[in-house]
């Protein structure tokens, strides 16, 4: 079976860590590694991740040298990886338990070394398991294909639900930037010429607020789109500005569910 390694970086997130773990555990395609960097967390994530790697040899933390941010600690987790997949999983975030298992076969299918899926949203204080998720009607829709061009306009891709194939695509690392990196990453990978391809089955279970809001860490973004835009990508600035109004758009559309 391919092995796929699973990239979580965590920074004070004891409340809802063990979940997390738990839904990459409990995938019916059992053979992943989860790579867990501990960006300097004080509220005892660290020895939680410790515990749960003396009970399962899959789970592998280590613990940042220095507090980088959510990119850099993603980056630590991807130059250990072994798997011939990569995937993504935020320690607030959860996989349902086929999600690994129907994503390898839509790759394989596709041939598509970039895949993504639809997902649920739930609310912050949802305290179950993977496994006790109940479907409901708050579906952020995965579109079926997305190249470098569209995805300039809006990012279609929700991280928790990305997987890239490495023996096609190579050990990508996602660019040194404060925000953005996993959007950047994406956009890197199609610019070199790899399309992405979106499976519309529901699989991963995001944490946000509720329905009809938009919060403030999302506008907060919009510098980090712009930056990313201009420096990153070099567009122009009347691309970089319609770009940005479909982020913005993006964002207003995705807080309605």
């Amino acid at each position: 079976m391919p092995l796929v390694s699973v990239v979580m970086p965590v920074y004070n997130s004891a409340a809802t860590l063990g979940a997390a773990v738990r839904s990459v555990l409990s995938q019916t395609h059992s053979d992943v590694e989860l790579l867990v960097t501990d960006d300097k967390s004080s509220d005892g994530s660290m020895d939680l991740l410790t515990e749960f790697a003396r009970q399962d040899e899959r789970v592998k933390p280590v613990s940042a040298p220095e507090q980088g941010g959510a990119g850099r600690a993603r980056n630590l987790a991807i130059e250990r990886a072994r798997g011939d997949y990569v995937a993504f999983l935020d320690s607030d975030d959860l996989w349902l338990p086929e999600k690994t298992a129907r994503q390898i076969e839509f790759a394989a299918a596709a041939d598509a070394p970039l895949t993504f899926t639809s997902y649920y949203k739930m609310d912050a204080d949802y305290e179950g398991e993977s496994t006790d998720f109940v479907p409901n009607g708050r579906v952020v829709r995965a579109r079926e294909h997305v190249d470098y061009r569209a995805m300039l306009v809006r990012d279609y891709i929700g991280a928790l639900t990305a997987m890239y194939d490495r023996r096609v695509l190579g050990t990508r690392l996602m660019p040194e930037m404060r925000k953005r990196q996993d959007y950047a990453l994406w956009l890197s990978i199609m610019r070199d010429g790899a399309d992405a391809r979106g499976l519309a089955e529901p699989l991963a279970v995001y944490r946000a607020h509720q329905a009809g809001s938009l919060s403030s860490n999302k506008m907060s973004l919009i510098p980090y789109n712009w930056e990313l835009y201009r420096e990153h990508e070099g567009l122009s600035v009347p691309r970089a500005t319609r770009a940005l109004a479909g982020a913005v758009w993006q964002s207003l559309r995705n807080s309605r569910i």
